[in-house]
Parts: C-alpha cells; structure tokens; sequence
C-alpha cells in the first residue's frame, strides 16, 4: 500500500515543537476552495490577539494563477473571511478560517458560490431551512489504489462492510474517528459516522445546520479530512465512482426541510417541493456536481442504490429514488425528505442553493433566476 513519505516522520519528534508556548500570538489558517471548485488550499498567517468573531479577522490575498483561478499577469486575489472554528491541530488559542475569494475587482470568482447562496438563504429566511448532508469518501494510498484492498487484485464482494467491525469489514477506522474528534473540537456539527457499502468507503454527517452555515460546516469538515488524512498518510477521494464495476459510489445525500414541513401536517409541504423538483431534474443535476452532471454521469446509472440520473423518481424509504421520504416521515405526516442525486463532490452552496431556489423560492425553467 503507497502511503506518503511524510507519513513516515516522526509524529513524537513533531509533537515537541507543538508543545512550545506560543507567547501572546495566534495562528490563524486562512482555506478556501480553489479554481476546480473541488480542491481546498490553506496558508497561515500569525495575529497579535486572538480574534472573537470573523469581524475581528482581517481580508488577505494570495496568487491565484496557481490555483486556476487567474493570469499570471494579474494574480492578486483577495480573502474575505466568512466563518470560523477552533483549529484541532494547533489547538487554541489558533483559528480555521474559511474565506470567499474575490478577483481583483472585487466580484466573486467562478468557484465562489457562497455569495449568491447566501443572497438566497437571506431571502428564504423566515422559513428556516434546515439541512443535513451525508457526506461518503474513500481512504486511497497515494497511489490511487483503495487502502487496505489487496494489491492485486479486489477484497470480498460488497455486503459485509456497510457498518462492518472487524479488521477483514472495516479498513481505516483509525482515519474516521480522528476525524470525529477534530470535527468536534472544531465546532462543525457532526452529527454522526459510519463505515459504508464499498470496503474502504466511509460516511460522515453534517447538520441540522440552518441556510448558508450548512455550507460552511460540510467545506471545514472535508478540510479537516483532508488534514487527518495527510497525518495518516493516506487520501480521502469524493470522486463519485472511484471504483468502476460492480461497486457502490459515493453520494453527498442531501436532507431538507423547511419550518412547515417540520410542524403538523407538513408532508402536505414536502409533496409539494417534490413536485417542484420533479419539474426542474435537468436544473438541479447541473448544480450537484463540479462538472455539471458528467461526475454523476458515471454514479447515477439506476444501479447500486442510485436512480437513474436521466429519469426523477420519489418515493417512501426507497433509495433507488432520486428523492425519498423517510418511512418515519410518512408515518408521523411531517419532517424532510433526502435528495439523493448530489455527488460526493458537490459543491454544499450549490445545493443548498438549488433546493431553495425551486421549492422555497418556486423558480422554474433550466436557469437559476436573476434578482
């Protein structure tokens, strides 16, 4: 198994530095999400003080030709922090900041769907929109190859592993319940984890989180895996079919509900956004992965737990369903539904965005509307 060369440095030799008193400094580390509108970056600066609140943190810039998001010739692009947590490596005092990223002349960059979701959030938000993502990946060696799967060949058929224990079920949990910890120190709500269907692929969850922090939470939270991971050695992929063949891909569920679904008689409200959804597919396969529909291409074939990415489909507890209702919201007549379309990649903006734009905000037609 290919494990990075840094894996191999000494944790301990490490940890004696980490321990040193930071006088009255603070490491604040700046991350946004870059030109691919996938990856992350991150650089730290130091403060005087430790900042109480994102109006306490200052705007910073960085060179965004080499990071696909500017010419060489005029690569100056501006952070603008947006939210923050406590940072699980460095510990606190120090700070995670998630930062939008604008050009040089202040408008947003093409990856910066954080602005216009929310613009929509603001606009829906005596509704109270709630949201929960179940976020899957899969731990790979650097070299691409799933960890703990056999070098040459492929472990057991899937159907052991999905919430599996044992060395021979479950391959990386020591990744996962890093990640648990830090998730928790850092103050995103994780609200849950679990080993899924595919050997080596894992879930984590994210939320109830209300409009445009469910966003925040799932980018620090990917952040944070993608850090525990470069401890380990190791990668965690969203690519939404990694594996080709008879294998489970790996989705971003997306789980809704507004004020009124969640009171009394509110499945009279989750039918009719489902309806909603039902007219506007070809919209919201666009807006749930980085490609436009091509990554969920290759995921939503109709087989292995997906729909069909060409047809909408809905129903009580069915996960063959583009959307499904929970069978305990059938039953009680009030809750969310999930939508089960958006890939492991999916940019949570986006989502968030496009679900309140058709069933809060009741857009129609192939376009996001312009207000």
């Amino acid at each position: 198994m290919a494990t990075s060369a840094s894996a191999t440095l000494s944790k301990a030799v490490k940890q004696q530095y980490m321990n040193l008193p930071q006088g009255d400094k603070v490491q604040a580390m700046y991350i946004w999400i870059d030109g691919t509108g996938e990856g992350l970056r991150c650089k730290t600066r130091t403060l005087d003080y430790e900042p109480k609140s994102v109006e306490d943190l200052p705007e910073w810039n960085f060179d965004g030709s080499s990071t696909y998001q500017a010419e060489g010739s005029n690569s100056d692009m501006y952070l603008i922090p947006a939210a923050m947590f406590r940072d699980p490596f460095r510990k606190d005092p120090n700070k995670l900041v998630l930062c939008e990223v604008l050009k040089y002349n202040g408008k947003p960059t093409e990856t910066n769907l954080r602005i216009t979701c929310k613009k929509m959030m603001e606009m829906v938000k005596d509704q109270h929109p709630w949201f929960g993502m179940e976020q899957e990946y899969t731990i790979l060696g650097t070299d691409g190859h799933p960890f703990g799967w056999p070098s040459n060949g492929f472990p057991g058929p899937q159907g052991p592993y999905y919430c599996g224990v044992g060395a021979d079920k479950a391959y990386g949990r020591d990744v996962v319940e890093a990640h648990y910890r830090a998730c928790l120190y850092a103050g995103v709500q994780i609200c849950g984890t679990n080993a899924e269907v595919m050997p080596a692929q894992w879930e984590f969850q994210v939320g109830p989180c209300e409009g445009i922090s469910m966003g925040d939470h799932l980018w620090v939270a990917r952040f944070l895996l993608h850090r525990v991971c470069e401890d380990f050695g190791v990668v965690a992929s969203f690519d939404p079919k990694p594996i080709s063949g008879n294998w489970n891909g790996a989705g971003c569920h997306t789980n809704f509900s507004t004020k009124e679904m969640r009171e009394d008689g509110g499945l009279t409200a989750i039918e009719d956004s489902i309806e909603k959804l039902g007219k506007r597919h070809s919209y919201h396969i666009r807006a749930y992965d980085p490609k436009g529909g091509l990554d969920n291409a290759r995921r939503l074939t109709g087989r292995h737990e997906t729909s069909n990415i060409n047809e909408f489909s809905a129903g009580v507890a069915n996960r063959g369903a583009s959307i499904r209702i929970p069978r305990t919201v059938g039953q009680e007549k009030k809750g969310y539904f999930e939508d089960r379309r958006p890939s492991a990649n999916c940019d949570p903006y986006g989502v968030t965005e496009a679900l309140v734009r058709t069933c809060l905000l009741n857009e129609e037609g192939d376009e996001p509307a312009d207000y």
